[in-house]
């Protein structure tokens, strides 16, 4: 079964036959948004915001992509800044509860950071749209591209999402006191991990018959590669 992400004109596939059983640990936008009419709002809505950009995107363009009214999206959400910052804040959700059992691993340091890292970026491929949206939102925060009131909620969203790095900044420092990573600035290493790790973001998109161990494979190579920039050798990576 491929990995499938619908473009923005196209209706989300009601039976949800296209999309993959969840693993361990993965957190599901129908679990943040329990409500079925919202959550389906909040897919379109990513896939629209990915595919166009906020200043782009309209609550016509995510109508359209549901095959729903206008009425339908503000019953849930006043304006599309609102609706923008919720997927914000679902893309969110989904990495902190992806990372949850693998967090606090026994063991050495530099083994946790690969399960972590690993499965960070399985999620920014399979949840790449949510996760776009996360990353243009903190774009416009830090560009200060907001509204005043917009930008407080901002705020909150970019604290969450420097919380979650933080996270990985602490695992490779203990790896480096372990002695089995060797890199400078640890604040540099952990902006140039992070984006080595969110790459997939920009340039991954899912191919015909993709499977999911195709998608682990993708996803060890980033893994790899960002082991190589933190001083871990191959063997100690192994």
């Amino acid at each position: 079964m491929r990995a499938h992400f619908a473009p923005c004109n196209a209706k989300r596939p009601e039976n949800g036959a296209e999309r993959m059983a969840p693993k361990a640990g993965e957190y599901r936008v129908d679990q943040y948004a329990t409500d079925g009419s919202r959550a389906a709002i909040l897919e379109a809505a990513a896939r629209c915001f990915t595919e166009r950009g906020y200043d782009a995107t309209s609550i016509d363009d995510v109508a359209r992509s549901l095959g729903a009214t206008k009425g339908r999206i503000y019953h849930h959400y006043p304006s599309k800044a609102d609706l923008f910052a919720d997927v914000f804040r679902a893309g969110m959700e989904m990495n902190y509860a992806a990372i949850e059992p693998v967090r606090d691993l026994p063991g050495k340091a530099l083994g946790r950071w690969r399960t972590l890292a690993f499965t960070h970026v399985v999620q920014m491929i399979r949840r790449r749209t949510f996760q776009r949206v996360v990353w243009e939102g903190t774009e416009m925060y830090l560009r200060g591209a907001t509204t005043p009131q917009q930008r407080s909620a901002f705020a909150a969203l970019h604290e969450s999402r420097s919380r979650y790095g933080a996270i990985f900044r602490q695992t490779i420092a203990e790896a480096k006191k372990d002695g089995d990573m060797r890199f400078g600035s640890l604040g540099i290493a952990n902006q140039l991990m992070l984006v080595t790790l969110n790459s997939p973001i920009f340039w991954y998109s899912p191919r015909p018959g993709e499977t999911r161990d195709d998608i682990d494979d993708i996803a060890w190579q980033v893994v790899a590669f960002a082991a190589s920039g933190l001083g871990a050798s191959e063997g100690e990576f192994r």
